[in-house]
């Protein structure tokens, strides 16, 4: 149990920190709601129409599923960064073989224009 206490401390801290600054938002926080403080806005512009009925382009979609993909690719290669020495040549093969495929993909929707946002 004394190896836990560390992390205990640190979530009993952080849920006490959590609902002080939640109970002062509502006690402190100004209270009138107005039609123009309601509504949405997002990006520095004022939404349009609703959700449900606009369009969007598959780009958008593409570039998110595209950063989720090579966000991956760094978080895994933090940790074998990390272990490389005792990985030894076998780590750095795989790794290499990892990193070869994802530009392989990279090259692809490079060339397919799918980076491209000033073309069609």
């Amino acid at each position: 149990m004394n190896q836990y206490l560390g992390i205990i401390a640190l979530l009993g801290a952080v849920s006490s920190f959590l609902f002080v600054m939640l109970f002062l938002s509502i006690k402190l926080g100004p209270r009138a709601p107005t039609t123009t403080k309601l509504l949405p806005f997002e990006c520095g512009s004022v939404s349009v129409g609703e959700v449900s009925e606009q369009r969007f382009n598959v780009k958008f979609y593409l570039m998110a599923m595209l950063f989720i993909v090579f966000d991956i690719e760094v978080i895994f290669m933090y940790p074998w960064a990390l272990v490389l020495r005792e990985l030894g040549w076998s780590g750095f093969i795989v790794m290499t073989s990892f990193i070869a495929v994802l530009t392989v993909g990279l090259i692809y929707v490079w060339r397919k224009g799918v980076l491209d946002w000033n073309g069609s």
